[in-house]
């Protein structure tokens, strides 16, 4: 959503990204309804996600706040384009990184169980950051980072509605943070939900029937056009 904000309606890039946090917020909310009513949530990896990313988007905010962090136009615009590209790599090497992640949890099991909860709330530590700056990594990248970590545990579905929940806290703490600096057009914002809202709940309906390679292959494709327009703006 922020790339579209910045490419198709010339939205300044602070509140594409403070817009775009509450919008993956509200919309979410109506996908995890719909995965909490099946039971697909799983809690504890939740918890130690949370455990990172909330006191890490805490202290962007604070960083933000007086003036540490001040990323011009430019270069927000530039580390979007990036992060895009590292989403659409991640989205088409997903499985790859799945099966890696299983072959290290087959072949060193103590290990690699010993290490997952650190290693999991490291992984919120590094998407609070990413999504409080740029609203990036909330979804395709938590997937990614799951994927590896919890190759055995969590199903595709399973993986899918876990990251969902894991973001709406993490959106809200961090679109409060832009709300409060003057980064949120709520406007925008209303005229955005009248027409997701219904999307994403087909969506979470619809998901576990489609072709998830196809979709992935189109998405990465759409991700990378995206970024590469911005990088080039």
């Amino acid at each position: 959503m922020t790339p579209i904000l910045l490419l198709f309606f010339g939205v300044a890039p602070g509140t594409a990204v403070g817009t775009d946090l509450w919008f993956a917020a509200l919309t979410k909310m109506v996908g995890a309804g719909v995965h909490w009513k099946k039971d697909l949530i799983d809690w504890q990896v939740l918890r130690r996600m949370w455990w990172g990313s909330l006191p890490s988007s805490a202290l962007m905010i604070m960083l933000i706040h007086y003036g540490v962090i001040n990323l011009d136009v430019g270069a927000l615009k530039q580390v979007i384009g990036y992060l895009v590209i590292i989403t659409a790599i991640g989205i088409l090497f997903q499985e790859k990184i799945k099966i890696f992640g299983r072959h290290l949890r087959l072949s060193d099991e103590s290990t690699f169980k010993h290490l997952q909860p650190s290693f999991t709330v490291l992984a919120g530590v590094i998407l609070g950051v990413l999504v409080t700056l740029t609203s990036i990594g909330a979804g395709a990248l938590g997937v990614v980072m799951l994927s590896y970590l919890y190759p055995l545990r969590l199903t595709p579905i399973r993986l899918i509605a876990t990251d969902i929940v894991h973001a709406i806290p993490l959106a809200l703490f961090a679109g409060m943070g832009h709300l409060f600096i003057g980064q949120v057009n709520f406007e925008l914002l209303g005229l955005l939900l009248v027409g997701s809202i219904p999307g994403v709940y087909l969506g979470a309906k619809i998901s576990p029937k489609l072709p998830v390679k196809l979709l992935r292959m189109l998405l990465a494709i759409v991700l990378l056009a995206v970024a590469s327009k911005l990088i080039l703006m």
